[in-house]
């Protein structure tokens, strides 16, 4: 291993959900502390912070309840990206010899309701998500809708990836939503924003998740089973992109950033999608999970109708896909959604993940994406 190679050696998560009575800081201390124990360093070892948070303006200040030891502790956010970002920072600072131990944190506490009735997150009035005009709801049913025009996605298709998704959160003791939904119940479920229904749509919610890097040559000093940081990139979106907030829809609309990101990811990490063995894609709503296999390079365009129809994106599948339920089931907290990904592949890959184990992981790969189209891909190895 070369000084600038990044291995994580600690992940810790505080439960996604509900926590009257708990801030984000306070759910990100009980997760950065889940990762101090996780790999067997003390807070006053740690170098250097990179802390993600949309509703807590700046998460560094996790510092107070940490310990002041006075390291450099910067704050990011790059929508629902955040997590792949402090995640690329904090192994950048080892890579480029600044530090040898850093930390990646992610927190959020979000009111009920949708994310575009936050001004924040969208730039439009409060009266507009009153109003019930949600803009993340309508773009991403507009968005499937188009899609399964295109290429002969069908509705039951968005109800098989929803009812996996609760099935695997249900499997999964951090999870939100750990009921299993059946297809024809989400089907039955009222339409929000057509095609998809009301168990379709992932919820805003609240918590937090932490990664512990550290130089690869060095990672044996504190786990006997360090993961390796083959990749990590991030692209915002180019001109002509259907995305959210664009000023125009094309006939022909430019690829997604998640085809760019995804593309010079594998490149980093010299492998294909062939390689992967486990995956985390952005499941914002049941359609960009469909929407991503094909974005990130597993599958063609119109092949997830029969792919998904077969289990194979199944935890006992050949692609299989958000294992711990992804947003459907845990919800996004967004500076924290990243990392949780992270969490759930580092967890994967050590063998750990009990009841939603894939067999024998040595790959694994996530995927981030949000407004105003921004993604992020990191890969993982054993």
């Amino acid at each position: 291993m070369a000084a600038s190679d990044v291995a994580i050696v600690g992940v810790g998560l505080h439960p996604f959900g509900r926590y009257p009575g708990k801030s984000a800081l306070e759910m990100g201390e009980e997760a950065v502390y889940d990762a101090l124990v996780d790999a067997g360093v003390a807070w006053t070892d740690i170098q250097a912070l990179y802390a993600g948070s949309m509703e807590v303006k700046n998460p560094e200040a996790i510092t107070a309840l940490l310990g002041m030891t006075g390291i450099p502790a910067r704050a990011v956010f790059t929508g629902c990206a955040t997590g792949g970002t402090s995640l690329a920072m904090a192994a950048n600072a080892i890579r480029v010899g600044d530090h040898d131990l850093t930390i990646a944190i992610g927190l959020d506490k979000h009111p009920r309701g949708a994310f575009s009735d936050h001004p924040s997150v969208s730039g439009l009035p409060d009266w507009y998500g009153q109003a019930g005009l949600f803009l993340t709801t309508h773009f991403f049913g507009m968005k499937i809708n188009r899609y399964m025009h295109d290429y002969g996605i069908s509705h039951e298709t968005l109800a098989r990836v929803a009812a996996k998704a609760f099935r695997n959160g249900a499997a999964n003791p951090t999870a939100w939503r750990r009921t299993p939904i059946g297809e024809q119940e989400i089907l039955a479920s009222p339409i929000l924003n057509y095609p998809l229904r009301q168990y379709m749509y992932c919820g805003p919610d609240e918590g937090a998740a932490a990664a512990v890097l550290c130089r690869a040559d060095q990672a044996h000093k504190y786990t006997k089973h360090p993961i390796y940081l083959r990749a990590s990139q991030l692209f915002s979106r180019r001109a002509g992109a259907l995305e959210v907030l664009s000023p125009s829809i094309s006939l022909t609309p430019a690829p997604s950033p998640t085809v760019f990101a995804a593309r010079a990811a594998f490149e980093e990490a010299g492998i294909g999608p062939e390689d992967v063995d486990v995956i985390q894609l952005q499941d914002t709503d049941a359609g960009s999970e469909v929407i991503h296999l094909a974005e990130n390079g597993f599958c063609a365009d119109g092949d997830q109708e029969k792919l998904i129809a077969a289990g194979e994106t199944e935890i006992t599948g050949r692609l299989p896909v958000n294992t711990d339920g992804g947003l459907l089931a845990n919800g996004e907290p967004v500076g924290a959604s990243g990392l949780r990904q992270i969490f759930e592949l580092v967890t994967q890959l050590r063998g750990r993940a009990g009841a939603r184990q894939v067999h024998a992981p040595r790959v694994g790969y996530a995927q981030l994406y949000g407004a105003p189209g921004t993604a992020a891909v990191t890969i993982l190895s054993t």
